[in-house]
């Protein structure tokens, strides 16, 4: 699964690199997979500032900083609950990019009643920010984790170029 990734992150990291710019990254119903494709590619040190799995309540508040207030009104798996996280994981962790993925990849229930086969990601930069959301109507956990990891680091590829 991450081998098919890799060219993808070689050409994002090949454009932050260029830049001379940062990414971190938040992963959620994605489970790690996006940090993983990107540091596939040798070096990542240059590009990649750091992330986590956004598994938890407890998880989100750590990686993310925010007081309980600033999720008031949201809900996991929205356009607004997925730019709140990706700026507030590139600003935590003083990178130039965000990139953060909520949703449920299935077979499980959801914290939030948030239903199978959905996935949010955002992604903000210098002066942009980008949102894409994938349904795959579908409960099948590891085709899910593949399709909005592919969909994220494909909405991120989109907006470095």
């Amino acid at each position: 699964m991450i081998a098919e990734l890799h060219p993808m992150a070689s050409r994002i990291a090949e454009a932050l690199k260029a830049r001379g710019e940062t990414i971190a990254v938040a992963d959620g119903a994605t489970g790690g997979l996006l940090s993983a494709a990107l540091l596939t590619v040798p070096g990542a040190l240059a590009f990649y500032v750091g992330g986590g799995v956004v598994y938890s309540f407890r998880a989100r508040d750590v990686l993310f900083g925010l007081e309980r207030e600033a999720y008031k009104g949201l809900r996991s798996a929205t356009e607004e609950y997925a730019l709140l996280q990706a700026r507030a994981i590139r600003d935590n962790f003083g990178a130039q990019w965000g990139l953060a993925e909520t949703g449920s990849a299935g077979s499980s229930v959801h914290p939030m009643g948030v239903a199978s086969g959905i996935s949010v990601a955002a992604v903000v930069g210098p002066s942009v920010e980008f949102v894409r959301r994938t349904e795959t109507a579908s409960d099948a956990r590891i085709d899910n984790m593949r399709a909005f990891t592919r969909a994220a680091l494909g909405l991120l590829d989109e907006a470095l170029a």
